[in-house]
């Protein structure tokens, strides 16, 4: 299997024959060999009829059916676990993103090397203030804090070897983080190319204004995890280091003090550095044992994929 083409989706029943026959010209055209993957993510319009359709009358169709609405990031994980292409590529159901472009992705993973292809909607048909701007913003962010050079984290039109994605756990809400993902994952051959973007043809947008806020915030989890997800001891160790030294540092003053500079003066605990101290240490120690525990859950802890699958074709 050359290609598979793996497409998340939620209430998307009007967009998928008429993407299925776009999907299957350009794959006729270029004769690839490929497979189209459908992951229905708890979809309540009809989708899963449609796809059941579509794979009766193409055995290149696959699906995928959760039980309820999990989320992006479980429908591609479930969509890259089923995957047998040697290169993947995901792309959205709603006709945004274009099939034309899949050969060329094709190519800069197959025949350049690349390890990932992250597409860039560099002339996008969306609301200037509800996404436009807030997308730009995200993305500098993504950029600064991840090191990985993209201009567009949210397209997701997107190339892969197969090595990457059967590497990689995408979890969460991890999904506009894939190529960040692949490089922690060492995988260093990461590029982009510019995508068409095209209005959107049929029904609305799944996603509204909280995706931004949900995205920063999986970002500040993605760069901890990233730095010490495998050690967190170096982080909270020495954030208590820090802590109960300033606290140690408190005490002993306090101590000098009382003893040889003003033995008569008020009692310790009368002293606002004496509440500086206590606290300081405590939470020292506080740090401490949130490190020692975050090392015995890295030690410990099992794959979760979090999604329940109701029904599949042809898998």
């Amino acid at each position: 299997m050359q290609i598979s083409i793996v497409i998340p989706l939620l209430n998307e029943q009007e967009s998928l024959n008429e993407l299925h026959d776009w999907i299957v010209r350009v794959m006729q055209s270029n004769h690839f060999l490929y497979e189209i993957i459908f992951i229905d993510d708890g979809s309540t319009d009809g989708s899963w009829e449609t796809i059941t359709q579509l794979s009766q009358k193409d055995s290149n169709v696959k699906g995928i059916r959760f039980l309820k609405n999990f989320g992006k990031s479980q429908a591609l994980h479930a969509g890259f676990k089923a995957a047998t292409g040697d290169v993947i590529i995901t792309m959205d159901a709603d006709l945004q993103d274009n099939p034309e472009e899949i050969p060329e992705l094709y190519q800069l993973i197959a025949q350049d090397g690349n390890d990932v292809v992250s597409g860039w909607k560099k002339k996008r048909y969306d609301s200037v203030i509800t996404k436009n701007i807030p997308s730009k913003l995200f993305n500098w962010a993504a950029r600064k804090t991840s090191g990985v050079k993209l201009h567009d984290f949210n397209c997701g039109l997107k190339a892969f070897d197969h090595k990457v994605v059967k590497t990689i756990e995408v979890h969460g809400e991890m999904h506009r983080y894939i190529p960040v993902l692949a490089k922690n994952a060492g995988f260093s051959k990461i590029t982009e190319k510019v995508v068409q973007h095209q209005a959107r043809k049929y029904g609305t947008t799944k996603f509204g204004m909280e995706r931004f806020i949900n995205g920063f915030l999986d970002l500040i989890t993605i760069w901890f995890v990233s730095k010490f997800g495998r050690q967190p001891m170096h982080l909270f160790g020495a954030l208590g280091v820090l802590m109960f030294v300033v606290g140690f540092g408190f005490s002993l003053y306090l101590g000098i003090d009382k003893l040889f500079l003003h033995p008569t003066g008020r009692l310790i605990t009368q002293r606002p550095q004496f509440y500086i101290a206590l606290t300081a240490m405590i939470i020292g120690t506080q740090l401490f044992l949130a490190g020692f525990i975050g090392e015995i859950m890295v030690r410990s802890r099992k794959n979760d994929t979090r999604y329940s699958i109701s029904n599949k074709i042809n898998l």
